[in-house]
């Protein structure tokens, strides 16, 4: 089953996806009272305007003008050196008015938007090759701008969850989004949910972004489970899916599945339903997150 809307796979749909999500955040911004940049988020240790900050720094950051270095407190929510180095353009504007970090939030995306769509317009004829330097090293364009937009929309969600608005659900980047996390269910599945072989865990979203992927777990040409994406177009798509008692399905909301892959809510937060075996829907779930 295809998903609805598509992900985008090409430059023009990303920078798409990016502009739709990033015009969606300043539309957000703009209005908030200072009560409403004290609000907390899903995102731990973050309140809606140090979301706001986080996206005005990393935006800085790929056009060239990383933030200056400040001390930042150990924070509980800083787990990984990762998480320590992104804090730091959220410490840099703690004391800063919610007011201007919004200001410059509209600076950057419309210089990263103006950027982008020249990028857009010009495509390289070698844009395999051409690679963008991100926090986790030299990305290729490509898998940049799906990374980009990825954490937009995440950071998105996080506010409007926090205003109590939410919307852009069945946006591309909302799609970008759960094609990103479908695409690494095999490794969810196998590696961290720990599912035998000779089962299969089918997944489907009921909206707005709707899609249904399954993962048929095999022994591998090394003996070891081994986890196939089912309905890819692949030599295998057709074949049979295990009797009842092998095959576990979990049906859920696009919200539900991207708050979870998100790390925002945990599994027993959910709404999300099953049939087969909890135990491993359970499993599945608690390893679908995504994010750093």
């Amino acid at each position: 089953m295809p998903m609805h809307p598509a992900a985008p796979e090409d430059l023009s749909g990303l920078v798409d996806a990016y502009t739709q999500t990033a015009q969606a955040l300043v539309d957000l911004a703009f209005p908030c009272s200072d009560p409403d940049f004290d609000k907390p988020t899903e995102c731990p240790g973050w309140t809606v305007k140090d979301q706001i900050s986080h996206i005005v720094s990393a935006e800085a950051a790929l056009m060239g003008r990383p933030d200056p270095q400040v001390d930042v407190p150990d924070y509980p929510h800083l787990g990984t050196t990762l998480n320590r180095a992104i804090e730091n353009g959220v410490e840099l504007r703690r004391s800063c008015p919610g007011r201007e970090v919004v200001e410059e939030l509209q600076t950057v995306v419309a210089r990263r938007l103006g950027q982008l769509k020249d990028l857009r317009d010009n495509e390289p004829e070698d844009l395999d090759e051409v690679t963008v330097d991100m926090p986790m090293g030299p990305k290729p364009l490509l898998e940049a701008l799906r990374l980009r937009v990825n954490d937009l929309w995440c950071h998105e969600q996080d506010i409007r969850a926090a205003l109590g608005r939410p919307g852009n659900l069945d946006s591309l980047a909302a799609a970008t989004f759960c094609q990103t996390v479908m695409d690494a269910l095999p490794m969810i599945v196998v590696k961290r949910a720990g599912v035998p072989t000779g089962r299969v865990v089918m997944v489907e979203l009921t909206g707005p972004v709707v899609a249904r992927t399954g993962v048929r777990v095999e022994e591998g040409e090394d003996g070891s489970p081994h986890g196939s994406l089912m309905f890819t177009g692949g030599v295998d798509e057709t074949g049979p899916i295990p009797v009842i008692g092998k095959t576990t399905s979990i049906q859920m909301s696009t919200e539900a599945f991207t708050r979870r892959a998100a790390g925002r809510r945990a599994t027993s937060d959910l709404h999300y339903s099953v049939h087969g075996d909890d135990e491993v829907a359970r499993r599945v779930l608690d390893g679908l997150v995504i994010t750093p």
